[in-house]
């Protein structure tokens, strides 16, 4: 094979650093969150001013999360601590919100656990089907994003001292109820796409054409026939497979 050569000034584009901008906001969003955790209970959570500036915090960092993942993909710096730190830094955000909030008495508990398991359920399932490729995020998905950072955010609020207080807190639990409903559905449809990624994967089609030909391989023995040759691309495939799923991202659910 030519060895492949470069002229000057040519050549393949540098790995992008961690140490850049986008890696940096995700880090702080980590950070942020257990200063919320502490802003949400002072004075045993019902204080209003510290409630808004529980809500200021978590809305900064709900904007990080927005920002982030654009410049990564502006600037070219799509790197895998930030495919992996990312998503777990949005589910630590809310995550603490949904448990805070429930301690408070704000979230019933039951909207709490249930959430939580499909968020823990759905991030478990797409490091298993990696193997066989990314589990793009759907709209689904992403409205529910949506839907959850708004109604945690609203609940943070002290909205009990805000004029129409009861009118804007039936709203929020509305938007609770719709992210709810929305996390729940996006979930399942996350499921049936990693079960049609499996079976639909050029890895599990490889498998499938290596299990095929040492049957026939088995049969011809007991046969006495001559051992058809095995499917050479079979192990290519899967081979080709695996390394491409190292360099997949994780996207967001």
């Amino acid at each position: 094979m030519t060895p492949q050569t470069f002229h000057r000034g040519e050549g393949p584009a540098p790995r992008p650093t961690d140490w850049n901008l986008p890696n940096a906001l995700t880090v702080l969003r980590f950070l942020l969150v257990p200063v919320y955790g502490v802003l949400l209970f002072q004075d045993g959570g019902g204080e209003p001013w510290w409630r808004f500036w529980a809500w200021v915090v978590f809305a900064f960092a709900a904007v990080t999360d927005g920002v982030d993942g654009k410049l990564a993909r502006r600037r070219g710096e799509i790197t895998n601590f930030g495919k992996v730190a990312d998503p777990i830094a949005d589910k630590a955000l809310t995550g603490t919100a949904f448990i805070g909030l429930s301690a408070l008495g704000v979230i019933w508990w039951w909207v709490t656990v249930v959430i939580l398991v499909r968020e823990i359920g759905i991030t478990v399932l797409r490091f298993v089907v990696i193997r066989h490729g990314v589990m793009p995020a759907g709209r689904g998905g992403k409205l529910k994003t949506m839907l959850q950072t708004l109604a945690l955010g609203s609940l943070t609020l002290p909205l009990w001292e805000w004029p129409f207080g009861d009118v804007l807190t039936t709203a929020a639990h509305v938007l609770l109820g719709a992210a709810l409903v929305m996390t729940v559905l996006s979930g399942v449809d996350y499921v049936f796409k990693a079960a049609r990624l499996r079976e639909t994967s050029e890895r599990t089609r490889a498998r499938r054409a290596t299990r095929a030909a040492q049957r026939e391989a088995r049969a011809a023995r007991v046969a006495g026939q001559p051992t058809p040759p095995p499917a050479d691309d079979a192990p290519a495939h899967a081979t080709s497979t695996e390394a491409g799923a190292t360099e997949t991202t994780l996207n967001r659910d």
